[in-house]
């Protein structure tokens, strides 16, 4: 029997914010939320912002005056408001009005004469022009004199056409929560956001792997693009044209499987299963698939699932935007046409009249457990991964062109929705996240490939959600920010509206639809499960479905039976308890992200080794090395 992927913990941060205690999906639908939550999550904010401080155990803003959580909201709410989610581009990582960059021109000379210049002689290029004639200054300085002409790099600025962005609240800068050491951004970003997800568990680490074996453990997470920016490839592409040196570290910390690396030395300490599969935009879900199918095999017992992206650079954004990909500035004009400045915080309008995506940073971390442990540790449970389906295009016209690919991943996760929950519960208490990445192409082929989906399986109005309306696409992480959003509606029972979009465009198919344009109040036990859809360039598709927390509980109770799940809830308490005290400190400023380098560092001289087993200090549990034969029919015979 398949064991259950039970997501017992999650955490991360994106334009919304922390996502763990299901603040990051607060902020999206504040508004409805009651005054308790709505105030807890704006002071998590405010302290995720830098607004406040812990003092002496006492929340204060900069002044040092003392702060209730009720005072917050009513000093820094619409602060927040403005500068959270899809906003204009800020100019803490670049300059969006003056952004570097080198014309190229020929100096020609005048009639009769060279150009005639100067220069260190320390600036000499190691191989000197033809047609330079280098004669001595003084010892340090030369004179250059070029016949006719020569060709030069002249330093320019621009201002970027995309000034809209999904980036991570204002103020908050990972690099000053540890000692980051020249990291690239996506990487302390993966510092905090796998260390948000751990700690959220509400089970110290260290019970967590003293009950089970070594290598039973896996980190699966890394980023569709690697570590673009400075202390990254981005820095050791650019240094030498740049007259700079390539650092130790730029190209090692740019590899795109870094984050699932950093996780497993700095965070968990773990020697388990490690590794990233990428698939662009879907990079997420081909790692929750690798995720849960390890933990159905039994081959895992606890896997840490996520991913990382940082894209939020002006190279990164030009490329995007020399694809027609995003959302340019006088292209949103175009659709506001009463309006003299692009409505930034409206740039995403997935499924409306729209113009492209708007570029998002995000990093998204789970902790999946198998049903058993979960039920021997009273781990929380916010839902679990019935299955993930992942389809290639065929034959495509392009790279980014549509393709089949997705009718087969939505088709297979409408199928096993319905296995599991009946053809009921997927007509009436199912939903879709959708891809929506706002881009006029993605509104037409995705709605038509929901749409049939719903056709074929007798779905009159299938709700479709689509997050990207306040956060952006953060690429490969984009389906865990959709994850971190159906936590929170089963929680509070909102489902959130692409508030961002007042109609919908004409030739989005709908006819068995219902793009909700307001948040869906569905209530925690209106949705069984929800169907999350990924497309990426190249034909990478993915499609998972996920099953809420009463769900999972129901299907371990009739495995377990009502005793077990009695026993179960009396060790959930004090588990459900530690997270909320987590959950408190962290908004309260009195936690710090994970990060143990040279910590407790093995050598290979410090194991145990016998023919079966082999030992690691300062792990409980031995591995076993009696690995059975999986080839059993193909037994060879005894020389």
């Amino acid at each position: 029997m398949a064991r259950l992927p039970v997501i017992v913990g999650f955490g991360g941060i994106n334009p919304a914010g922390r996502s763990s205690a299901h603040h990051g999906y607060r902020r999206m639908v504040i508004d409805r939320l009651d005054q308790e939550p709505a105030q807890q999550t704006y002071a998590a904010l405010a302290q995720v912002m830098g607004l406040t401080r812990d003092d002496n155990g006492q929340t204060v803003d900069g002044d040092g005056t003392v702060l209730t959580q009720a005072a917050i909201t009513e000093k820094y709410a619409s602060y927040i408001k403005d500068n959270t989610l899809i906003r204009r581009l800020e100019n803490n990582l670049f300059d969006r009005d003056f952004i570097p960059e080198n014309k190229t021109a020929m100096l020609t000379a005048s009639p009769g004469q060279p150009i005639i210049f100067t220069l260190k002689r320390k600036q000499l290029p190691t191989i000197i022009p033809e047609n330079w004639q280098v004669s001595d200054l003084d010892k340090n300085n030369v004179k250059i004199e070029v016949q006719k002409s020569m060709d030069v790099f002249l330093p320019s600025t621009r201002s970027s056409k995309v000034q809209s962005a999904g980036q991570l609240p204002t103020g908050f800068d990972p690099a000053k929560l540890y000692q980051s050491r020249s990291h690239p951004r996506g990487l302390q970003m993966t510092i905090y956001g796998a260390s948000d997800a751990v700690q959220s568990v509400g089970i110290d680490w260290e019970i967590i792997r003293s009950a089970v074996a070594p290598d039973k453990i896996g980190v699966l997470s890394g980023s569709a693009m690697g570590q673009l920016d400075y202390d990254g490839s981005g820095g050791m592409l650019q240094a030498q044209l740049l007259g700079k040196r390539v650092s130790a570290k730029q190209l090692p910390l740019g590899l795109v499987e870094m984050p699932a690396d950093f996780i497993n030395a700095y965070i968990l300490g773990s020697v388990g299963a490690t590794g990233c599969n990428v698939g662009a935009c879907a990079t997420f879900m081909y790692n929750l698939q690798v995720a849960s199918q390890d933990i159905q095999s039994g081959r895992r017992r606890v896997v840490v699932v996520g991913t990382s992206e940082a894209p939020i650079t002006p190279e990164i954004i030009e490329g995007y935007r020399t694809m027609g990909a995003l959302a340019e500035d006088d292209k949103l004009l175009s659709l506001d046409s009463d309006r003299d400045t692009p409505d930034f915080q409206r740039a995403s309008r997935p499924f409306s009249d729209n113009c492209g995506f708007t570029l998002s940073e995000s990093s998204q971390f789970f902790v999946l457990f198998d049903d058993e442990l979960a039920m021997e540790l009273g781990a929380n449970i916010y839902g679990s991964v019935a299955d993930i389906f992942i389809n290639a295009d065929g034959y495509k016209k392009s790279i980014p062109g549509p393709g089949v690919g997705n009718y087969i991943t939505v088709g297979k996760a409408a199928a096993v929705i319905k296995a599991i929950i009946g053809e009921e519960g997927l007509k009436r208490k199912s939903y879709v996240h959708a891809h929506g990445t706002s881009t006029p192409q993605n509104r037409v082929t995705e709605s038509h490939i929901i749409n049939e989906i719903a056709k074929v399986n007798g779905i009159d109005q299938w709700t479709v959600a689509a997050v990207k309306c306040y956060l952006g696409h953060s690429l490969g992480v984009s389906a865990g920010d959709q994850l971190m959003a159906s936590l929170g509606t089963w929680k509070y029972g909102l489902i959130p509206g692409i508030v961002t979009s007042d109609h919908m465009a004409d030739d989005v198919h709908d006819s068995n639809l219902r793009f909700i344009l307001d948040h869906d109040e569905v209530g925690v036990t209106g949705m069984d499960a929800v169907l999350m859809n990924a497309k990426g360039f190249g034909g990478n598709n993915a499609t998972g479905a996920i099953l809420s927390p009463q769900v999972t509980k129901e299907l371990l109770e009739n495995k377990y039976g009502r005793q077990r799940m009695s026993e179960y809830r009396n060790c959930n308490q004090s588990v459900a308890e530690a997270a909320d005290l987590y959950d408190c400190e962290t908004t309260a400023g009195r936690t710090t992200p994970i990060y143990r380098f040279d910590h407790n560092v093995v050598a290979g001289e410090d194991l145990v080794i016998t023919e079966s087993e082999l030992k690691i200090p300062g792990y409980s549990r031995a591995i076993d090395l009696r690995v059975k034969n999986p080839y059993t029919d193909m037994v060879l015979e005894a020389p």
